[in-house]
C-alpha cells in the first residue's frame, strides 16, 4: 500500500472483532461440518459439503483480506489531536452547501466508513478537500453529481 491505512482506535476493534468470530467460531463449527458431510459417501452431489467448501473459501479470503488490513492499519485516537481548530482525521464537521443544506459528518478510516451514518473515509474526495480547513473556509469539491463549494461551519474531536 502506498498510503497509510488511518484507523479509529473503535474501527480498529471492529476489525479485530470480526476477525477473532470468523477464525475461532465460524471457521471451526464449518471444518467440522465439512467434515461430517466428507463422510457421508458422494462429494459430487452432497450439497452441505458443497455449500460448506465454498462458505469456507469465502472465509478464509476475508480472513486474509482482514489480516492485510489490520497489519497494514495505523491507529490513530481523534481525542490526541493536537490542533483542535482544523479538519484532520476524527474530526466530526458541520458544512453547508451553496442551497444552505447542511451536514454532519466524521472523517474516519477507509475501513469504518458509512455514509448513512455520517461518516465519511479519509480519502474520499470530500474528505481530502476538508482536510486542514478551519471553520469559516470554503471548500470546493468534484463530486460524481458536479462541482460543489461547501463551508465548515463547526470542527469538533472526541473529547480526551
Amino acid at each position: 500500500m502506498d498510503r497509510p491505512n488511518y484507523i479509529t482506535p473503535t474501527g480498529y476493534a471492529a476489525l479485530r472483532a470480526e476477525y477473532d468470530q470468523l477464525f475461532a467460531k465460524e471457521r471451526p463449527a464449518l471444518v467440522e461440518t465439512i467434515a461430517w458431510a466428507a463422510g457421508n459417501g458422494d462429494r459430487s452431489e452432497n450439497g452441505d459439503y458443497i455449500y460448506g467448501r465454498k462458505r469456507l473459501r469465502e472465509i478464509d479470503r476475508r480472513l486474509g483480506f482482514l489480516s492485510r488490513r489490520m497489519k497494514a492499519a495505523k491507529v490513530v485516537d481523534p481525542a490526541q489531536a493536537p490542533d483542535r481548530t482544523r479538519i484532520f482525521f476524527g474530526a466530526t464537521v458541520t458544512i453547508a452547501d451553496e442551497d444552505d443544506q447542511h451536514r454532519t459528518l466524521t472523517l474516519v478510516g477507509d475501513d469504518e466508513a458509512d455514509a448513512a451514518q455520517g461518516r465519511v473515509g479519509w480519502n474520499a474526495p470530500l474528505a481530502r478537500a476538508l482536510r486542514t480547513a478551519a471553520i469559516g473556509d470554503l471548500r470546493r469539491v468534484t463530486l460524481p453529481a458536479g462541482e460543489k463549494e461547501y463551508e465548515v461551519l463547526a470542527i469538533s474531536y472526541p473529547a480526551a
